[in-house]
């Protein structure tokens, strides 16, 4: 804070105002009115003033809860007053009789006290004070919680290294035993006589080593969106984006595991949905957790939905159906909670963190994201994006 420049008033003054002001070009002309007019008032009135710059002092303007600039406060005596907005002077010029009013009657009741008014004196002082030990509190709360979440990113990361290292040693030497056999095959002996191995078990052998070498990719994948997805100040890069072309472009992403399955993909996608305003990136991310989810729990020769709808004005709807085992209605609420499995899902791929990341980047679009599903009757995913506006 910082005293009015030239002023001659005194620490021992009863009235006390605190003067807010910030530096926008479009304040600057007001603030030099509203100084000018203290000024000449100062000439025939005792009054304490401080300015307060809420660029350099945020936490004191919180304290007093300011939506505006400048903005004058008479904080003794009390009750605080706040004045704001175009008419400021008018409005000073208005209270300013009974301001002094206030302030004669307190310093008449202070001398009847016989006391000499140690409570005005120390009133600006105590109020910057709080808002020290405001601002310091709010620190360390900034401060606590960034360490728990650097704490918490820095476990999970150990945790993720920990399932990669268990979980490729599986696939990897699925492909290891099939390469091998291969490289072996034209060598096999039986009988004393050498065999090689027929076209029909070189393809097999090939295409067992071509499904276990993608899901490795998958498990890199997967771990690599969940580490990007913990990190500290997760941030998107949103623009102007066709949501019916990204979810046409994961579905050929991931063709050959619906073949796989010998599952049938269906979409409605209408050509006059709007545009979204949303990151790529992370909109493939969540299409291919849900997508790859659907075919995981959709039995083969299955079929998957994938609709989008112009729900609002203001948002897009992307609903992704299976016909898989559905989710037990006391899971719903926790599905999408970092590494939660339900129990069923204890033995099989996955880590947990798929629809967890969903979450956190639907809710960092501002958008929402849920599960409708009944057991023995398939789920359906759903989730919102903002339109994209000019």
């Amino acid at each position: 804070m910082e005293a009015l420049p030239k002023s001659n008033t005194s620490s021992e003054a009863v009235l006390q105002l605190l003067l807010f002001v910030d530096k926008r070009p479009n304040s600057l002309e007001k603030t030099r009115q509203i100084r000018n007019y203290l000024s000449e008032l100062e000439a025939s009135h005792h009054f304490e003033l401080q300015v307060v710059d809420v660029g350099e002092q945020p936490h004191l303007a919180e304290h007093f809860k300011l939506v505006a600039t400048p903005s004058l406060i008479k904080i003794h005596p009390e009750p605080f007053q706040t004045l704001a907005g175009s008419t400021l002077i008018p409005q000073l010029k208005d209270w300013w009789p009974r301001w002094q009013k206030a302030a004669e009657e307190f310093e008449a009741n202070l001398h009847k006290a016989d006391i000499n008014g140690a409570a005005s004196q120390s009133t600006i002082g105590s109020i910057a004070h709080s808002a020290e030990l405001l601002k310091l509190s709010d620190e360390i709360f900034r401060l606590k919680r960034e360490t728990d979440e650097l704490t918490n990113h820095l476990k999970f990361k150990d945790r993720l290294i920990d399932i990669l290292a268990h979980d490729l040693r599986n696939p990897l030497t699925a492909v290891s035993i099939a390469l091998e056999t291969l490289e072996m095959g034209n060598g096999l002996k039986e009988n004393g006589r050498n065999h090689r191995l027929t076209p029909a078990m070189t393809a097999q052998l090939l295409k067992h080593a071509r499904t276990q070498t993608k899901a490795i990719d998958r498990m890199i994948t997967h771990i690599l969106q969940a580490a990007k997805g913990t990190e500290v100040g997760f941030q998107i890069r949103p623009q102007r984006v066709s949501l019916g072309d990204l979810c046409l472009d994961v579905i050929e992403r991931l063709r050959e595991q619906f073949i796989a399955k010998a599952q049938r993909i269906s979409t409605d996608i209408p050509s006059d949905l709007p545009t979204v305003y949303a990151d790529p990136e992370r909109v493939k991310q969540v299409l291919v957790n849900l997508l790859d989810n659907a075919i995981k729990y959709t039995p083969e020769g299955g079929t998957i939905e994938l609709t989008t709808l112009h729900r609002t004005t203001q948002k897009v709807q992307v609903t992704i159906c299976d016909n898989g085992p559905g989710i037990p209605e006391e899971n719903q609420e926790h599905i999408f909670e970092d590494r939660f499995r339900l129990e069923r899902d204890q033995g099989k791929e996955g880590y947990g963190i798929g629809l967890s990341l969903c979450r956190r980047v639907i809710q960092a679009h501002y958008g929402q994201i849920w599960v409708d599903s009944v057991p023995n009757h398939g789920s359906s995913f759903n989730f919102t994006l903002p339109v994209y506006r000019l």
